[in-house]
């Protein structure tokens, strides 16, 4: 009897753990996809983490070496690109409004719909581009001047900064018409799922930058020494190249890629999807801009902490774009791969792939987020600057460290709801919180309190936790779960 108790016990409790292990592969595979599943992933992905990768280190190497020319020619660089952002996001965002009618059309097979999407980004890109220089040439100076504290910084700091500024804006004005058809044409093209025409496009055209920022800002092979002035040179030429190259690679495969060979259309877009692109398509690109200016404006809080400041935000902003490659390709990766499912309305698919993107993405930016906090010390020694802004951008850099899972978190969210053409949430979660939250901490603690500007940089970046989880809480209610091209 014993023994016969004894077998049924160990039966008993073999049977138990075989449901337990039969529970956690369920659970395993709800949140971990299979190996077919990452390679689909990689090969969508890789090329954008190398374009990007490639992009955001050239750019990097250039803030160096724009760095070697001394901290105020960096600050007014810094300045200028922090205003150019504001024009570069709302090209982005308006490509994107039409992106996630595109992505979705090519997922169902439309090809007039993929085509009518890519004549949308067109018009509105050139509209862009006009309002953006007008902009500039009209209001440039005032711009920069916020960012001029008269408090922490000498007249004669000033005036210089403004110059450097001033000068690199209007020659990198020429380049933003062949940034915004580059990046109407390359959108189209990746919402395929076709990432490779602007990984090579790209690689090249950062190349070309390097090596004419090399050339033309400290006058190698009898060129001049131009300074920051040959950095922009350079930087216009590599976007023309990478226009050019984009065009080439898709032209070339105009049968896969066929909305390039309708271009006799190219100003014929259907009422009806005009109408339904700029309802969507409205709120994203506000809160592209929203977005933007709110950084923009943090920017200029942090400011008046002095020059010192700007520089160290400056460095710390460009090493964070290099490790933050991974959150926007995962990000990018989930847009398209989503919608695509969502337009063959292929739902519970959608809600499984896009679960366990997110879940990769964390993983991957915590292992990003170790080496950032490892390397911190290490970059800002390549710049030649005062120790007090090594200093300031090493700790800025730690902060950052720390906080990239949850940026995974926020931007894997962000871009779930807009696959699923939940624009005015996306809206009021990520332009509206970020204006709201974000700039009203900068603000009320760079005007009200003495905190040094470190302090101020971390209060701000923790302003990103509530966004970050209020955006898993949207993702898991499944809001976004729609079909935006079904009959």
């Amino acid at each position: 009897m014993i023994c016969e108790t004894s077998v049924k016990s160990s039966y008993s409790h073999k049977r138990n753990f075989a449901k337990y292990d039969t529970l956690m592969n369920m659970n395993m595979k709800k949140w971990i996809g299979s190996r077919e599943f990452y390679g689909s992933v990689l090969a969508l992905a890789v090329p954008i983490m190398i374009q990007n990768g490639i992009t955001t280190f050239v750019n990097m190497l250039d803030n160096i070496m724009v760095g070697q020319v001394g901290t105020l020619p960096m600050s007014g660089v810094s300045i200028t690109n922090q205003l150019l952002m504001i024009f570069n996001l709302a090209v982005f965002g308006a490509n994107n409004a039409a992106g996630i009618f595109g992505a979705q059309f090519y997922g169902k097979g439309d090809r007039n719909g993929v085509n009518n999407c890519f004549h949308f980004k067109f018009m509105v890109s050139v509209l862009i581009t006009v309002l953006g220089i007008l902009i500039f040439l009209l209001f440039g100076e005032r711009l920069v001047d916020l960012y001029m504290d008269k408090n922490a910084n000498t007249a004669e700091e000033i005036a210089l900064t403004m110059n450097y500024a001033l000068t690199y804006m209007r020659i990198m004005l020429v380049g933003l018409p062949a940034f915004t058809m580059m990046n109407a044409v390359s959108s189209s093209v990746r919402e395929t799922g076709e990432t490779k025409i602007a990984m090579r496009a790209s690689i090249i055209a950062v190349l070309i930058n390097f090596v004419g920022n090399y050339i033309l800002i400290f006058g190698h092979f009898g060129f001049p020494k131009l300074g920051i002035v040959g950095a922009a040179i350079a930087t216009v030429i590599s976007r023309f190249s990478e226009f050019l190259l984009i065009m080439r690679g898709t032209l070339k495969q105009a049968d896969r890629f066929y909305f390039i060979k309708d271009m006799k259309n190219i100003l014929r877009v259907p009422a009806s999807l005009a109408k339904d692109i700029i309802r969507k398509g409205t709120p994203l690109v506000v809160n592209e801009v929203m977005w933007s200016t709110a950084l923009a404006i943090i920017a200029q809080c942090y400011s008046t902490r002095g020059l010192n400041a700007v520089a160290a935000v400056n460095i710390n902003s460009t090493i964070q774009n290099v490790f933050m490659i991974t959150n926007m390709a995962m990000g990018i990766s989930i847009s398209i791969m989503v919608g695509q499912r969502l337009g063959a309305n292929k739902i519970d698919d959608a809600v499984d792939t896009d679960r366990k993107l997110i879940v990769f993405s964390i993983l991957l930016s915590l292992v990003m987020g170790a080496l950032l906090f490892v390397l911190s010390p290490v970059f800002p020694k390549l710049y030649n600057t005062s120790e007090e802004v090594r200093v300031l951008a090493e700790n800025m850099l730690r902060i950052t460290a720390v906080y990239l899972p949850f940026h995974a978190l926020y931007n894997d969210g962000y871009f779930t709801l807009r696959s699923g053409g939940k624009t005015l949430i996306t809206f009021l979660f990520d332009g509206v919180y970020t204006m709201t939250v974000n700039v009203g901490c900068a603000f009320l603690l760079s005007r009200l309190t003495d905190l040094p500007i470190v302090m101020i940089f971390l209060a701000v970046q923790a302003c990103d936790l509530p966004k970050a989880l209020l955006g898993m809480v949207l993702v898991h209610k499944r809001v976004w779960v729609q079909n935006l091209v079904g009959e």
